[in-house]
């Protein structure tokens, strides 16, 4: 692993805040587009069985997106309050989720019962498939107050990306409009939750530009670089890959807080998905940890401790 001080060059400064598009909300064929990213980075990978099981579970994230019906977005006064106190309208330790999440979750479950996966990962779907819905709501409110490991990691993947779903379609449904900015930069305007990964851009208005992906809602929220996503510092930030690479993914690391995000620089590789290739690239992880580091943010399909349970 080797370790960079990175400078912005000339070209690279940033234009004034207002000039920049803050917000960026997913795409409706976003689950398609990372199973398309799972698959290709399963080739030839030592996390190639994760990795394509990932694939088919966004493929089945994909279809529930696609059938979830319309859902009651909040109401005007929610809206408003949220705006005046600049608190995420969508918040995921408190927004009251529709039942219509399980009802996602029990179309992917029921996918991933009667795919080719291994044994182990088709017992949890139909475990869960049977599990009360007080236990369903309890493991989801574990996930997303940051409790993964209070989570059974077989069932994990399946109600995040129930989750994940849920999250896009309300957002989506609802319209970049009806989001502001918050006064803490590096946690999701939508919906309150830590980045995943960082995405410097490489083409037109965003070109140079970092943006921060929502573990959650997936979400890209504008953030400038050289500034620390979870503690704000901006003295001292290294950045670190792995050695042999061509530096398309890098670890941004704060002395302040001992916390790192990855970042993922398109101009190295336009495919690159901010989930996705962040899962590919644990070995970075594991070299960070190794130093001491911690991540800043989580990808909501790896266990705490970094470990990739077998699907």
């Amino acid at each position: 692993m080797s370790n960079e001080d990175q400078q912005l060059e000339p070209g690279q400064i940033e234009p004034p805040a207002g000039e920049i598009r803050f917000l960026f909300l997913a795409e409706r064929d976003l689950f398609a587009r990372r199973a398309e990213r799972f698959r290709l980075l399963a080739s030839g990978h030592s996390l190639a069985d994760y990795l394509g099981f990932l694939a088919l579970l966004a493929d089945a994230q994909q279809e529930a997106l696609d059938r979830f019906p319309s859902l009651p977005p909040p109401t005007p006064e929610e809206q408003s309050l949220c705006r005046e106190h600049g608190m995420p309208l969508l918040a995921a330790r408190s927004w009251r989720r529709n039942p219509a999440w399980r009802e996602g979750l029990a179309l992917i479950l029921r996918r991933m019962a009667g795919a080719e996966v291994p044994a182990a990962a088709r017992e949890a779907a139909a475990g869960l498939l049977a599990t009360a819905e007080c236990r369903l709501d309890d493991l989801a409110d574990k996930i997303l107050a940051g409790d993964q490991a209070a989570v059974p990691p077989p069932e994990l993947p399946f109600v995040a990306a129930a989750l994940q779903a849920y999250w896009v379609h309300m957002a989506t449904a609802l319209g970049e409009h009806a989001f502001a900015r918050l006064e803490a930069g590096g946690v999701c305007p939508v919906c309150g939750s830590a980045p995943a990964s960082g995405i410097v851009h490489a083409n037109g208005s965003k070109q140079g530009l970092r943006y921060l992906s929502c573990s959650l809602c997936a979400t890209q929220w504008h953030m400038v670089r050289l500034k620390c996503s979870s503690c704000e510092a901006t003295e001292g930030i290294g950045y670190y890959s792995l050695e042999g690479t061509n530096g398309a993914v890098k670890a941004e690391s704060c002395p302040d807080c001992n916390a790192y995000l990855k970042l993922l620089y398109l101009e190295k590789d336009g495919r690159m998905e901010a989930t996705a290739d962040d899962l590919a690239t644990l070995a970075l992880d594991m070299l960070m940890a190794e130093a001491g580091k911690v991540r800043g943010g989580p990808n909501l399909f790896l266990h705490p401790g970094g470990e990739v349970e077998e699907a």
